[in-house]
């Protein structure tokens, strides 16, 4: 991504991620019950790690451990795991209200 995009492009990746962490705690924080709530928190947290992980490990911060960053590197596990997170955050937030 950064030999294409350069810094431009990573701080695109960066802030993207940023808002889907900040909207994944803005949809715990309005959840109904407390399960969705932690259900979202974890969600968000499993996001969050995988993106500092790998960024940590493109920088040389951390030690190379596998860990692919959510929907842009390959492997399919990953992404289908990251995909079923987002699909998580937005059926908590889809059933917020108490009828």
């Amino acid at each position: 991504m950064a030999e294409e995009w350069g810094f431009v492009g990573c701080t695109a990746v960066i802030a993207l991620f940023a808002g889907v962490m900040l909207r994944g705690l803005a949809i715990a924080g309005k959840a109904k019950d407390n399960f969705g709530a932690l259900i979202c928190f974890g969600c968000v947290a499993l996001i969050f790690w995988h993106v500092t992980i790998n960024i940590g490990m493109v920088m040389g911060l951390l030690p190379v451990v596998g860990v692919p960053l959510s929907f842009l590197s390959y492997g399919g596990s990953s992404l289908l795991s990251s995909f079923l997170a987002i699909a998580v955050l937005v059926n908590v937030s889809m059933r917020r209200f108490l009828y």
